[in-house]
This record gives structure tokens, C-alpha cells and sequence, in this order.
């Protein structure tokens, strides 16, 4: 009598016991399907994926959303801002302001590259707004952060994440800006680097973010500007943020559900090696998105939800600050000596404080220390974020400004 080969659980076959062993091998019988459980899940797995790449788009069309809103907003009023800047102390925080405002670190440049080129700010003066910049280019990070506020323990990992990133600015602005102030350091050094370099040959590179984002970001302002005419920049802000908030909770929950097995283990194999490794992969993600805020925002959702450590974070947040430089740097090389010293100067204080604050231990956990504190602070009481957020790079520059302005 022959009995077929049955099927056991993870589709392996074994055949009836009267069967000889060599029957078994000449006719193995029918393969076995799939479990229904083992298809479901990869249904779901797809599922997950394609709500997962959904989401990011929509995450990074809102961030465009909000830079054009902003833009517009304060646009005219940041360059009218850093046109008339002279006092090297205030010039730091018209960068801060300036790029808080338009969201947009390569905004501001852009604009200080213009005037330096014009003659109509000198490089030594430049200096300071660049430094500011750097500072005021990560509120964007922080504001992505809140998104999950409602989540303590999500949002102590989030906010660790995306602070640390200011706190190494900030530091590298305390240690680097009074030298700057005493000796011109920076200045003269993006001059004589300047001059070196002069007479290249301009390279231009719309980069992936521009050529699949932008569209979709223009295509909604212009019907903003349809619908609310005057007050489309305004209305922009509003649907960003509720758009940028949505999209990070369902990216949120579907990473946390992929991040399981392969996944987190690819990771770990990525930003896990060491911090060398992690500086790269920020600078060339950075250098190919020409955006850090893009790339130090993508990282804030992984630790909120325990993907990623604030120990592979920092590494790859520095090296963003030095990708960010590069396409300046390129579109600069064939235009006005002056305006490639300014680029020059924005990478010659970004490298100078990776060197400070990441080779020696001791120094690489301050920012992280101070990330922390500031994360434990902000989970006990939600005012310690708004005095933060709206502090540090809104309230604090303009009251400063404002004084300058009245003596």
C-alpha cells in the first residue's frame, strides 16, 4: 500500500512510512505550498514596505512644502537682514536667525555668496553669518523630532538625536568663533585656499531630492497660491507641518515593524562599525541630497524608535555637516574668487570641528551628555522645548539684533 508524502509545518515533505527509502528518493512527490502564514506575512511585509516609501516621500515633499512657505515668508527679510550686518558678534546670530527663518542653511549661504561677491560684505564679516547658519540649519531636525512628543520614552530617543546635532555646532562655534574674532583664521585660510583653487570649472547637480520632490512641492504651492492667493506661503507652513506630522507617524510605526531581523541587523552593520564609517555615509548621503537637514531628520524617526543609538547618529550627523558643503563648493569654483573663500569657510569650520569634537573621547561625549540632559529636561516638562526651540534660534538672535539695532 503507498502513502503520499505528507506535509509538515515550513513545507518539508516526508513521505509514508511503508515507502521505501528508495522509492522516496526516485519520487519525491509533489512539492509542498507555501503555509498560508508564511504568505501572509510576506503580503504584509510588502504591504509595509510600499507604506514605508509612501511616507518618506510625503515626509520629504513636506519638508520642501515648509522651506517654500518660509521662504517666502521671510525670505526678503532675512537678505535685508544680513545686507546690513557689520558687528561680527551680531552677524553670528543674523545667520542663526536668518536660516531659523527660511529653514534653509543653503539660503542663506547663497545670499552671503551674492553679497560677498558684490563687493557689499567683506569675507572677515561673511564669517560669523556662516558659523550661524550652521547653528540655525538644525531647528528643522528638532521640529521633526516633536513629532513625538506624545511618546516619552520615543520622543527622549528622538530629541536626543536630533539636539545633538545643535549641541556640536554650538560647541564648535564657542571653541572656533573667538579665535576667529582675535586672529581671522578661518577667513584667511578660505582666502589663500580660495586663490589656490580659483579658475575650475563649475559643476552643477540638481541631486535626486530636487528632481523627485520638487515637483510634487511646486505643483501643491501652485495650487496654494490658486486657492489662498496672498496668504499661500502661510497656508503652505500649515499643511507642511500637517503633512511632515502625519507622515512621520506612519513612518514611525511601519520602520518599527520592519526594523526586525535583516533589517536592524544591516544597520548595525552600516553605522555599527565605528564612527569613520558613519562620517562617510552622512557626507555622501548629504553630498548626494545636498541637504544635512534632509539627512539628520531621516535618522530622528529610527532612534525615536530604537533602531539606531545616539552613539551611531552623531558620527553620521558630522559627516552631514561636511556633506552639506560640497555642491557650494562645486557650483563655486568657476564664479568669483571671494564667493568660493565663503564656501570655503563653511567647510574649513565644519571639518575643523569634527577634528575637535570627535578624535578624543573625552570631547566626542559632550555634545551627546549635553543631548541627553536636554532630552531628560524636555520629557519632564513640555515648556523646556518651546524654551528651547523658540530660544535658541527665534526669541535670543532677535532680541540681540533689536538691541544692536536701538544703540
Amino acid at each position: 500500500m503507498y502513502n503520499p508524502p505528507r506535509c509538515l509545518e515550513g513545507g518539508r515533505a516526508l513521505s509514508g512510512t511503508v515507502v521505501p527509502i528508495i522509492t522516496q528518493t526516485r519520487d519525491p512527490g509533489p512539492a509542498c505550498p507555501a503555509p498560508e502564514g508564511a504568505r501572509g506575512e510576506t503580503l504584509r511585509t510588502v504591504a509595509r514596505l510600499a507604506a514605508v516609501v509612501a511616507a518618506l516621500y510625503v515626509f520629504l515633499a513636506s519638508m520642501r512644502l515648509l522651506g517654500f512657505g518660509f521662504e517666502r515668508l521671510g525670505g526678503s527679510f532675512s537678505q535685508n537682514l544680513i545686507a546690513t550686518t557689520s558687528h561680527p558678534f551680531v552677524a553670528l546670530f543674523v545667520g542663526l536667525l536668518a536660516t531659523s527663518i527660511v529653514q534653509s542653511s543653503s539660503i542663506t549661504t547663497s545670499t552671503v555668496v551674492g553679497l560677498v561677491s558684490a563687493g557689499l560684505l567683506s569675507i572677515r564679516n561673511a564669517v560669523p553669518i556662516i558659523m550661524g547658519a550652521n547653528i540655525g540649519t538644525t531647528v528643522t531636525c528638532t521640529i521633526v523630532s516633536l513629532g513625538h512628543i506624545g511618546r516619552p520614552a520615543e520622543f527622549r530617543r528622538a530629541y536626543a538625536a536630533a539636539t545633538v546635532h545643535d549641541f556640536f555646532n554650538i560647541l564648535t562655534v564657542l571653541c572656533i568663533f573667538p579665535l576667529e574674532l582675535a586672529t581671522g583664521w578661518v577667513s584667511r585660510a578660505a582666502t589663500a585656499l580660495a586663490n589656490a583653487l580659483a579658475g575650475g570649472r563649475s559643476l552643477e547637480f540638481g541631486g535626486p531630492i530636487k528632481l523627485l520632490i520638487d515637483p510634487a512641492a511646486k505643483r501643491v504651492f501652485a495650487l496654494l497660491e490658486q486657492a489662498f492667493s496672498g496668504h499661500a506661503p502661510a497656508a503652505a507652513v500649515v499643511l507642511g507641518f500637517a503633512l511632515l506630522f502625519g507622515s512621520l507617524t506612519l513612518l514611525v510605526s511601519h520602520t518599527r515593524a520592519l526594523a526586525t531581523g535583516r533589517a536592524e541587523a544591516a544597520l548595525d552593520r552600516i553605522l555599527g562599525r565605528g564612527g569613520p564609517l558613519g562620517i562617510l555615509v552622512g557626507l555622501a548621503v548629504t553630498g548626494t541630497i545636498q541637504s544635512s537637514s534632509v539627512t539628520t531628520s531621516l535618522l530622528v524617526p529610527l532612534a525615536g524608535a530604537g533602531i539606531v543609538s545616539l552613539e551611531q547618529i552623531y558620527p553620521v550627523a558630522l559627516g552631514a555637516n561636511i556633506g552639506t558643503t560640497v555642491t557650494a563648493l562645486l557650483a563655486s569654483l568657476a564664479g568669483d574668487v571671494r564667493g568660493l573663500a565663503v564656501a570655503l569657510t563653511h567647510t574649513i569650520f565644519n571639518v575643523v570641528g569634527v577634528l575637535i569634537f570627535y578624535p578624543a573621547r573625552p570631547l566626542r561625549r559632550i555634545p551627546m551628555f549635553l543631548a541627553r540632559q536636554l532630552a531628560d529636561a524636555a520629557v519632564r516638562s513640555r515648556r523646556n522645548v518651546v524654551f528651547f526651540v523658540v530660544g535658541v534660534f527665534y526669541a535670543v538672535p532677535l532680541a540681540l539684533i533689536l538691541i544692536d539695532r536701538l544703540r
